[in-house]
């Protein structure tokens, strides 16, 4: 080939070119897609046993011949908190939390109000007259919210996706809502909007705050047979000055020293506590509370606020055990009892 080749030269140039753009354009390889397969999704951490129907069979049949706690609303004497909805609504940018019940919690970050995991109804179940039953009430009745800006949706189970509620908020606020991937066009089919869904380590911006997806140790499904559909995960809310991280529903994993590695600064964790009993069969899904407090640890947060107890009986534990065991590991641990956001159902906390 002859260099001075005006044609060859110019193919030769165009051919280089277009072999450099491609190349510059190619994505990195995303080492992050192994929790992806063909049909739906996948945990991390594979060491946990797949719980199939005939070990939730095994377990409820087990409880007929133990010795359980009593879960009798009339055995247990539980503070809730109301009255805090004036202070709320008056609230424009300072940082606040309220517990309203089981993963439900409104946050005020950098005046926006969002709520996590939205549950206002009696039952968390595919039907009106069957299934687990509220056993405190909303701290806030849901017509006194303030407009509601966001909601988190950390996965499909019925006692975190509840439709009644979010067709609710929906029609009286129209919030922007995330959730993982596959969830989105559900949602749409159920009439709402508004809807974005992310993938594991995606991010979106509403103003200056920034919604993270981040992994958890879980599953998903509404029926029998779409337990790995779509994705579950926890959220990370960033903003200007304070981090939120809000798990949702999840069983211990090494995923939480990964977060704390990328967001080095969470100012609040709120955790799962209850529904961990009995351990054999709930390790793999949820954490108990001494899991909670290394979740706490290895996210490096500066507080715990505990959630996912005292509102629906999901498993065999006391239902105020969950905090007892927490406040102790606190004790125990000699860490500080401050870095404890106990709040009761109805409590709301102000930061300045």
């Amino acid at each position: 080939m002859h260099w001075n080749n005006n044609l060859n030269f110019r193919v030769l140039k165009s051919a280089i070119i277009l072999i450099f753009i491609f190349c510059a354009k190619l994505p990195e390889p995303n080492v992050r897609k192994e929790h992806h397969t063909k049909s739906g999704f996948k945990n991390i951490d594979l060491s946990y046993k797949d719980k199939k129907l005939y070990d939730v069979l095994v377990w409820q049949i087990g409880k007929l011949f133990k010795n359980l706690p009593s879960l009798k609303p009339e055995d247990y004497s539980i503070e809730t908190n109301s009255g805090g909805e004036a202070s709320i609504l008056e609230n424009k940018d300072r940082l606040s939390f309220t517990w309203i019940g089981h993963a439900t919690v409104l946050i005020q970050l950098e005046g926006k109000n969002i709520l996590t995991d939205p549950i206002w109804s009696d039952r968390c179940s595919p039907v009106s007259f069957a299934g687990p039953k509220r056993f405190t009430k909303p701290g806030i009745d849901i017509e006194k919210l303030p407009k509601i800006d966001i909601i988190v949706i950390s996965h499909n189970h019925y006692d975190h996706m509840d439709l009644p509620t979010l067709k609710i908020l929906h029609k009286k606020f129209n919030p922007k809502i995330f959730v993982g991937l596959k969830n989105k066009k559900f949602l749409e089919d159920q009439g709402l909007s508004n809807v974005y869904d992310l993938d594991w380590w995606d991010s979106e911006k509403v103003d200056s705050l920034e919604v993270h997806f981040m992994p958890t140790q879980h599953f998903s499904g509404r029926g029998l047979f779409d337990k790995y559909d779509t994705l579950w995960g926890s959220f990370i809310l960033k903003g200007k000055k304070d981090t939120i991280y809000f798990a949702g529903d999840t069983a211990y994993f090494s995923g939480f020293k990964e977060i704390a590695k990328k967001f080095p600064n969470i100012s609040v964790a709120i955790l799962p506590v209850g529904a961990y009993e009995p351990r054999d069969f709930m390790k793999a899904v949820h954490m108990n509370p001494e899991e909670s407090f290394q979740a706490f640890q290895d996210l490096k947060a500066n507080l715990f606020l505990p959630m996912h107890y005292l509102t629906f009986v999901l498993a065999d534990e006391a239902l105020d055990e969950p905090l007892r065991k927490t406040k102790n590991l606190f004790q125990i641990s000699k860490t500080n009892s401050g870095r404890l956001l106990d709040l009761k159902i109805g409590t709301v906390k102000f930061f300045p």
